[in-house]
């Protein structure tokens, strides 16, 4: 198909573009006006137009295809964010393990001034750590932030009323700005970002599609002197003003001034105490007063700091730890009677079983030693030991003793035992002459489950007691 009417058409005249031609082809990655005026100008020879009366005659014919109102943007008002689509290769020089790696965009409405960011990637952490150096490179806070709908900006999409994720939100309240994420499908509520993103990936990622990074740093400073340059390229639309001289005129004199403190990323999270009054956050476990044990409560995880809140009150607050498995507990969280004989370990917990009997001390044992680390069996310990309030010390014994016959030492098969009253349940007479589990000796092992036992180890009783 010719892009153009036949030459003899017009013998003196211009040749008209297929605007229509023209418009389609637009839409398709990588397309611009420059390339199809090329195209149609090799074609059309001396009879085609100019570029700049090529695209006054393309922006002339959009008019009348469709009336849209141009947005306008005052001066430090908005600052759109998005992802680019394309990932950049990251390869570890040692393995050669190679990680993609996301591209942060942040442009001002204004001014059009951008910045850049490798992250690694579209997670919370990395979403709002380059939403803070963003607005350090900025020197300032824009009125409001017009983020895509990303699962690390919205919890709940919505037409009218998104609902903002509560990091995002913490962010938002600490640099006294305002999100408004952009409207699901409707590219018109972010065309600077979409836009931003576009020249991104031309200018930027376009020049180091053949380098190779070894580092994200690596990477990063190589985008900053390509961004530098892109900022400081004269902009044809705008007079031949750059986008920096641009966001020093407008923008910048009508940005916020920054916190004294950048944002510190923290995370929300949903807890429930535990019975030894611990709540687990990143395989870690923190100390509240005992006396919330059971009760739900809100985590906030900051990058050095713990805190927990029960009922709008912060409740108990730690050092954030980085060893896994392990404790931190203040001591005035604890109980009277444990403040007395410290926290717990697995010997004194073995003790206390002990004191029950020989048959729960060797439960107590056996639990501990199934787990990589002791520490992840503590819950289930004090639940076991717990037991005894309910039903007594004898009957717990006595339901400790039938599991390890039954080579089940596991609290929630004992609590079965307790409730229906089975703990006095006369053992298979091929066990019945066994060593009590309690004195065998240490190389001896039960194996295997008997027919007694159904699904989920519970053990099918039959008759009454």
């Amino acid at each position: 198909k010719l892009i153009f009417p036949p030459k003899d058409t017009f013998a003196s005249e211009l040749v008209m573009p297929d605007m229509l031609y023209f418009d389609t082809e637009m839409r398709k990655p990588g397309v611009t006006r420059q390339l199809l005026w090329m195209e149609y100008k090799a074609q059309a020879g001396d009879k085609a137009m100019g570029y700049s009366h090529f695209c006054r005659c393309y922006r002339e014919w959009k008019k009348t295809r469709r009336l849209s109102m141009r947005q306008e943007h005052r001066a430090g008002e908005k600052l759109f964010i998005d992802f680019c689509g394309p990932t950049v290769p990251v390869i570890n020089p040692d393995t050669g393990e190679i990680r993609r790696v996301a591209i942060f965009v942040a442009v001002m409405g204004a001014s059009n001034y951008t910045y850049v960011e490798a992250c690694e990637g579209q997670d919370m952490m990395s979403w709002l750590n380059a939403h803070s150096r963003c607005l350090t490179f900025l020197g300032g806070v824009p009125k409001l932030l017009i983020p895509d709908n990303l699962r690390s900006a919205v919890k709940k999409t919505d037409r009218y009323e998104p609902v903002i994720n509560d990091s995002y939100q913490a962010l938002a309240e600490h640099y006294g700005t305002v999100i408004i994420p952009a409207r699901p499908r409707k590219p018109k509520d972010k065309p600077k970002a979409e836009n931003g993103v576009l020249i991104v990936e031309r200018w930027l990622l376009a020049r180091i599609r053949n380098e190779t990074f070894h580092t994200l740093r690596a990477l990063n400073a190589r985008l900053r002197e390509l961004l530098t340059d892109m900022n400081n390229r004269p902009m044809k639309g705008y007079g031949n003003q750059t986008r920096a001289e641009r966001f020093r005129i407008l923008d910048a004199p009508a940005l916020s001034p920054l916190p004294l403190a950048p944002y510190e990323y923290t995370e929300y999270k949903a807890v429930k105490v535990g019975p030894d009054y611990h709540v687990e956050y990143a395989r870690h476990w923190y100390s509240v007063p005992h006396e919330l044990v059971g009760q739900r409560l809100s985590l906030k995880a900051g990058q050095s700091v713990v805190q927990l809140w029960h009922k709008g009150q912060c409740v108990a607050q730690h050092p954030r730890s980085t060893h896994e498995y392990k404790h931190t507990t203040n001591p005035l969280h604890m109980p009277e009677r444990h403040r007395q004989h410290g926290t717990w370990t697995p010997e004194r917990l073995i003790e206390q079983g002990k004191r029950t009997g020989p048959s729960t001390g060797r439960v107590v044992e056996s639990m501990l030693k199934a787990k990589p680390h002791p520490e992840l069996a503590y819950r289930a310990v004090l639940g076991l030991l717990a037991l005894q309030k309910k039903y007594g010390p004898e009957r717990l014994e006595k339901a400790c003793y039938v599991a390890l016959h039954y080579n089940a030492p596991d609290r929630r098969f004992i609590d079965n035992l307790l409730r229906h009253h089975r703990e006095n349940l006369e053992l298979p007479l091929s066990r019945q002459g066994e060593q009590h589990p309690a004195y065998a000796s240490e190389h001896e092992n039960l194996r295997g489950e008997p027919a007694e036992f159904g699904k989920n180890r519970t053990l099918r009783f039959s008759g009454h007691p």
